[in-house]
């Protein structure tokens, strides 16, 4: 975080700061562990949401990271598309996920992709993601984003570590797409604790000079 602050003071803004190895169709509920991913909004924006006049990208939204899912794992590869016996989410329960995951429409992509995988029922496994991400702490300091960033991308992940003792730098790992910072990755057991990462799951951004869009 030390050095967000760096940079963020350099700005003029720290005066205001407090491998593709996967499955489809396997059976619900045979993996590893989770891999609780958080999408930098703007980024998202930037590279899909505009594009898709995706009400999470109107200016004055302000959201930082947002929940991307919560995402069953195996310690090589990943399951995805599971075949399960529990119903799809209803309208509403994915429309109450908005507050965290920018729409109802990603929510349920997720549970499509990822949730049925998980071996919950469709409220049970919003219920987890919840919980996955209330037990990490996003730095404060990303709510003060004002202005697009230009830095070296293991920042970020400097931040998340030094905001939650927990984690080590083989739990956490951070992505770029386009240049641009995308998600902080981490991962979990499956009740939740964070763990080491498998090989595959690490996937670190080594970008000396990757872009953190602006908040929205």
């Amino acid at each position: 975080m030390r050095r967000l602050l760096i940079v963020l003071a350099a700005m003029g803004l720290a005066t205001c700061l407090t491998p593709d190895a996967r499955a489809e169709g396997e059976r619900a509920g045979d993996f590893d562990y989770y891999v609780l991913s958080l999408s930098w909004s703007a980024a998202w924006c930037a590279l899909e949401g505009d594009a898709k006049n995706d009400p999470q990208c109107d200016d004055g939204q302000g959201l930082t990271f947002i929940l991307h899912g919560l995402w069953p794992q195996d310690e090589v590869g990943w399951p995805s598309f599971c075949r399960t016996v529990e119903r799809d989410p209803s309208r509403s329960q994915t429309a109450a996920m908005a507050d965290i995951m920018g729409g109802a429409g990603p929510a349920f992509y997720q549970w499509k992709k990822h949730g049925r995988c998980s071996g919950l029922s469709a409220e049970a496994f919003y219920r987890t993601a919840r919980q996955a991400l209330a037990s990490v702490t996003i730095p404060p300091l990303f709510s003060r984003v004002d202005r697009t960033l230009t830095l070296p991308a293991s920042v970020i992940e400097d931040a998340f570590l030094e905001a939650n003792p927990g984690l080590s730098r083989d739990r956490i790992t951070v992505t770029c797409k386009e240049g641009l910072i995308q998600e902080v990755r981490i991962c979990l057991t499956r009740d939740l604790a964070p763990r080491r990462c498998g090989a595959d799951a690490l996937t670190d951004c080594r970008l000396q000079d990757a872009v953190l869009e602006a908040l929205r």
